[in-house]
């Protein structure tokens, strides 16, 4: 598979072929057609999985939609004449738009596109801005409503309504420790970062009426699912009709903008459902080979202490980040490191986030780093290198933030156990 992969063969289809030829060799022909016909339609004819295209509809509705034009003017306001404080509404635009999002590329583009031009007009260091809304464009891997935690859900049989709870109180301390990092910073270079004029209160107040879409669909979904007045497909699929309802009230729904954001939200659904029926057919071939077992023993059967163990895993982890995209890496890993972490006796919606916010690395990091190459897409004047360069200090924000889920876990556990049945 490592070969296929240097050989820039896609994730999904790398991991199909090997899980259907290795299932082939342990098995039968016959057994592997029959692994690859039934993974394909079990994955796109899946109840289940309806939550991916529905979530990434309502995000592609809110984008269209100006949500996040809104929700950048609003933080601006309140935070712009703070040291660094675009770059602050920059990290609380893109936490504030992933929570409608759920993308973490898709979050990166969208600010670029946003705040990039708003920093550059008020002379804000190109390294500091741009490494910002890749580093930022991050959190909507970990914010809910996240493609990546209900992916992760439904290889481990867990909540996805507990991961999206779950996932609430980390990334806003993500977010918080991103902004500290950025107000250190700029104290102490100032030139990063020019402070911008102070708006009035008036204006403060008013742009507060961008963020009311925001509000009403982020707590319509997530507040549901907690209250436990619906299910996440169910959540998902009135996030979907809320954001058509909120383009109708505003007037600024269209044929041509339904038809644009159903066609990207189709052929997104269709990477992920594809990406996801391959690993399944990756996954029946670990589960042949025995292969996941027999690390589970040897992962239990180790002296270590298990924070030992677990700190080898996550540093398996960042390293594999740095070549291997976020989603398709715990596509590949999860099924075989899942019960030896479990056997450990690590909280299965703990360790999701946990796996989350490490993986959220590789998008920062090079050689991949896809929230980089998304937001040098964006923004042709600055090198790739000084993009790597001004996302290299978030590492170390989420980092501190992994330490303290670490010591803390309550701060994962804490809402997904209030959580109705």
């Amino acid at each position: 598979m490592l070969v296929l992969l240097l050989l820039s063969m896609p994730v999904a289809f790398a991991m199909g072929i090997v899980g259907i030829v290795g299932f082939a060799l342990i098995r039968s022909w016959q057994g592997a057609v029959f692994v690859l016909h039934s993974e394909l339609y079990d994955v796109f004819s899946s109840y289940n999985f309806t939550v991916i295209p529905l979530f990434i509809f309502m995000g592609q509705i809110a984008f269209h939609t100006g949500i996040s034009r809104r929700l950048f003017a609003a933080a601006y306001h309140w935070a712009g004449a703070l040291r660094g404080g675009m770059a602050m509404a920059t990290v609380g635009a893109c936490a504030a738009f992933g929570a409608v999002c759920g993308s973490g590329p898709a979050t990166a583009a969208t600010m670029s596109a946003v705040a990039l031009p708003e920093m550059a007009r008020y002379r804000y260091d190109k390294a500091l801005s741009t490494g910002v809304v890749a580093a930022a464009g991050s959190l909507g891997m970990l914010i809910p409503p996240s493609v990546v935690f209900m992916v992760y859900g439904i290889l481990t049989e867990q909540s996805v309504g507990k991961l999206f709870m779950a996932g609430v109180l980390p990334g806003l301390l993500c977010a918080f420790v991103f902004c500290a990092i950025i107000y250190v910073q700029c104290l102490l270079r100032p030139e990063l970062a020019p402070p911008a004029p102070k708006s009035a209160w008036r204006d403060k107040f008013v742009s507060l009426g961008g963020c009311v879409e925001m509000l009403i669909l982020f707590v319509l979904v997530v507040g549901g699912i907690y209250r436990g007045w619906f299910t996440p497909n169910e959540g998902a699929a009135i996030g979907a009709a809320g954001a058509i309802a909120l383009t109708l009230v505003r007037r600024e729904c269209t044929w041509g903008m339904i038809f644009k954001a159903a066609q990207e939200s189709l052929v997104t659904s269709c990477m992920v459902l594809f990406i996801v029926a391959c690993a399944m057919m990756f996954s029946r071939f670990l589960a042949v080979s025995t292969i996941p077992m027999r690390l589970a023993e040897g992962l239990t059967a180790l002296t270590l202490p298990r924070y030992v163990t677990l700190a080898l895993i996550l540093a398996f982890y960042l390293v594999a980040g740095c070549f291997v995209d976020s989603l398709a890496l715990i596509l590949l890993t999860v099924p075989i490191l899942y019960k030896p972490i479990i056997g450990m006796g690590f909280d299965p919606i703990w360790f999701g986030v946990v796996i989350v916010l490490v993986t959220q690395m590789g998008v920062i990091t090079p050689p991949v780093g896809i929230n980089v190459y998304v937001v040098g897409g964006m923004d042709r004047s600055t090198p790739l290198q000084a993009i790597f360069r001004g996302a290299m200090p978030f590492l170390l924000g989420i980092a501190f933030t992994l330490l303290l889920l670490t010591l803390f876990p309550a701060i994962v556990t804490f809402l997904p156990n209030t959580l109705n049945p």
